[in-house]
């Protein structure tokens, strides 16, 4: 195929290829919907449990082989970002480099949950299998999961945190990949065992990419700049770039309560007086002392010698066996936050000194380095002794992966409390590389929309999430007409990983579906499909945002996975539920539809709301002008509308005054694109004022095209 030898897709095609006589005998299931490429081995069994049986080798062989290479482009390096694979991006003006977002549909995968499966049907996912094959998820397995995500209209693939975590104060089976043990490493877990010593997690992962771009989907990646493990790997070599405190201390270590200061409340130069008034505050600081080789440089030097002869040792044991000092865990930088401390991470130390706004209330001259709410809110309280060493290293995560395998982009956790000096060089530094680097802010309000767009992002993640689930009291209305002014892009989604599941929430899959289908035509957002909603999964995978005390457990109580939580649980996906294609074949032909009309569903000035007569009727309707066609055109207006009473049939007529008016349309005849109810149809039915009456089945969603 004219391929080049260093190509890491090949070199695992080739492994692959050279163990298909090894599975023969292998009896290994998977899910139906990873066969969207159309698997026919002649081996392969199609099971009654929405299952097929395969020859694993040979399937993920035939999946690279049969669908992705056929599409290979021998004069492009899919090494690159796809914006750098046609001899780069030219800068153009007003254009912000990464603005490829705003045409794109983005599915959130956490790789080690989303190609979780028991392969061997043992009951168990196990690391090692009877056959010796891995059920957690892989990076080679999720390649067979690209034919589907084409099948959805997927453009772009962010993935959870894949550096390498800790699990030495880990939390549930696995431990959370937020706790970073190394940036600059690959997390071993999802390294495949089907290429054995041949390929090493970093080629597979550079597979994964490299396929991702032949099909044209890019590729985002997680980092988390302000936080890590409490034994990162950073800490050998820079332990005064932590907090630290006694080990006899820790069971002791909780956030200090300020009295007078309301639950959850924002530190502020104001309410500073009142923390540092505080005696549980300064019982609190009291705990924390200077680093171990400040403590006992002799017992440091030791411990280095050590780790410098296996550095596979639990070094931070060490230091707490052998000094006595432990890193402190982190806790929420709100004021009275009802959390508890976040006992698998800790900050990085920013700032050498202590926050130039309230040096002036730290009367110890003499204190160790502490973690409290100013200290850690960087945005705010910044000091004048810049930690730069710190800086550059987290500055220079996201250019290793570009170097290394191409992403094209990334979202920063937890951006909007650093320094904006950090920031700007967390941004600059891909952006030298890839004029056309995308950046997510993890912005939740809509208030910071503007900043983060003007500081370089692209986009923020919004609050979406909230209002979306709630239209029993039209905050889905508010959503989706509200979105057109937001002073940034944001995502166009009722649940993200940290939120409960739209399935699990009133109107259930018929909510899911809805919602799910409208954020395709939200104006000024970005479709984000969170892994697990195509199959109307109901458990969340974390439990940080908008959730009920008993949200872990929203499976029936003999699942077992009832009570796990992907972010630090082996737990797999209902695959072969009795409508897993249902979303899937529905967003492959509204997202076909959609990407028809692009250019125009991607600039908010083509919107139209569109009203009902009454705003309190329980509809939605979203109207695009066709962007580059004249008003004498046909098929220069597109509708979508749904019915938001999940309970009862409606009739409604969509007053088109406006949308006649600014279009230029006078057609009395709509086409049908969608629905799940009837088939594709000539819609004649308008009253004497040209308004277009439709009737819905509950929860139901049409596309319509004028």
């Amino acid at each position: 195929m004219g391929v080049t030898r260093e190509s890491n897709l090949v070199k695992l095609m080739k492994v692959l290829g050279n163990k298909i006589n090894k599975g023969k005998e292998v009896r290994y299931s998977v899910p139906d919907l990873w066969s969207c490429f159309g698997y026919e081995g002649e081996e392969k069994i199609v099971g009654d449990n929405g299952a097929i049986y395969v020859n694993p080798y040979k399937f993920y062989h035939d999946c690279i082989k049969n669908y992705i290479m056929p599409n290979y482009d021998s004069s492009l390096n899919y090494k690159q970002s796809i914006s750098s694979l046609t001899h780069g991006f030219k800068v153009k003006i007003g254009y912000l480099g990464g603005d490829w977002i705003k045409k794109s549909t983005i599915y959130s995968m956490h790789i080690r949950t989303s190609t979780s499966w028991d392969h061997d049907e043992s009951g168990f996912l196990e690391d090692e299998n009877k056959t010796g094959l891995k059920e957690t998820g892989t990076f080679v397995k999720t390649i067979a999961l690209i034919p589907l995500l084409k099948k959805m209209g997927i453009n772009t693939l962010y993935l959870l945190p894949i550096s390498k975590y800790s699990t030495k104060f880990k939390k549930g089976e696995l431990g959370s990949p937020y706790a970073v043990k190394n940036f600059f490493e690959m997390d071993p877990n999802l390294k495949d065992p089907m290429t054995g010593n041949e390929l090493t997690v970093e080629e597979e992962f550079g597979a994964l990419v490299e396929a991702c771009h032949i099909m044209g989907i890019r590729v985002m990646i997680d980092i988390i700049p302000r936080t890590c493990a409490r034994d990162n790997d950073l800490i050998m070599d820079h332990p005064d770039w932590f907090y630290w405190i006694r080990s006899k201390d820790l069971v002791w270590y909780n956030p200090p309560y300020v009295h007078g200061v309301d639950e959850a409340e924002k530190p502020s130069y104001d309410n500073m007086h009142q923390v540092y008034s505080s005696e549980q505050v300064w019982n609190h600081i009291k705990k924390f002392t200077v680093s171990p080789d400040q403590f006992d440089s002799v017992k440091w030097a030791e411990i280095k010698a050590k780790y410098k002869k296996n550095p596979k040792i639990d070094f931070l044991q060490l230091i707490e066996d052998e000094i006595g000092l432990t890193t402190a865990p982190a806790f929420s930088d709100c004021i009275n936050d009802p959390q508890p401390p976040w006992t698998d991470v800790t900050y990085f130390r920013l700032y050498m000194d202590n926050p130039v706004q309230s040096r002036h209330l730290m009367t110890d001259p003499w204190q160790a380095p502490y973690i409290l709410f100013d200290t850690i809110k960087g945005n705010l309280f910044k000091g004048e002794q810049r930690n730069e060493g710190l800086w550059n290293a987290v500055s220079d995560i996201i250019p290793y992966y570009q170097d290394k395998f191409g992403i094209d982009g990334a979202r920063v956790d937890m951006g909007h409390a650093l320094p904006s000096e950090l920031v700007q060089m967390i941004l600059d530094k891909p952006r030298a590389k890839d004029v056309d680097f995308a950046f997510i802010a993890e912005e939740l309000l809509l208030a910071g929309a503007e900043i983060a767009r003007n500081t370089g992002y692209n986009m923020i993640i919004g609050y979406g999430w909230w209002l979306e689930p709630r239209a029993y009291d039209h905050k889905t209305h508010e959503f989706m007409y509200g979105a057109r002014d937001f002073k940034a892009p944001v995502f166009a989604c009722a649940e993200t990983p940290d939120t409960p599941r739209i399935a699990a929430r009133e109107g259930g899959r018929y909510m899911s579906k809805l919602t799910t289908l409208m954020n395709l035509f939200v104006p000024n957002a970005v479709p984000f499909i969170n892994s697990g909603l195509e199959l109307y999964e109901t458990q969340p995978m974390n439990t940080g945002l908008d959730c009920r005390p008993d949200e872990r457990y929203r499976l029936h109580h003999d699942d077992p996975y009832n009570g796990k939580l992907a972010f630090f649980d082996k737990y797999q996906f209902h695959w072969t539920n009795d409508l897993r294609w249902d979303l899937p074949d529905t967003l492959q032909t509204v997202t076909n539809f959609r990407n028809m009309f692009i250019d125009t569903i991607s600039n908010p000035d083509n919107f139209i709301p569109l009203g009902f007569g009454d705003p309190r009727l329980p509809a939605i309707g979203l109207g695009w002008m066709v962007e580059g066609r004249r008003w004498q055109d046909h098929d220069n207006l597109i509708i979508a509308v749904c019915n938001t009473d999940l309970m009862n049939e409606r009739e409604f007529t969509i007053d088109l005054g406006e949308a006649r008016y600014q279009s230029g349309n006078a057609s009395r005849k709509a086409w049908l694109v969608y629905s799940a109810n009837e088939w594709s149809h000539d819609i004649y039915d308008f009253d004497d004022k040209w308004n277009l009456k439709l009737r819905f089945k509950p929860a139901e969603v049409k596309i319509l095209i004028m």
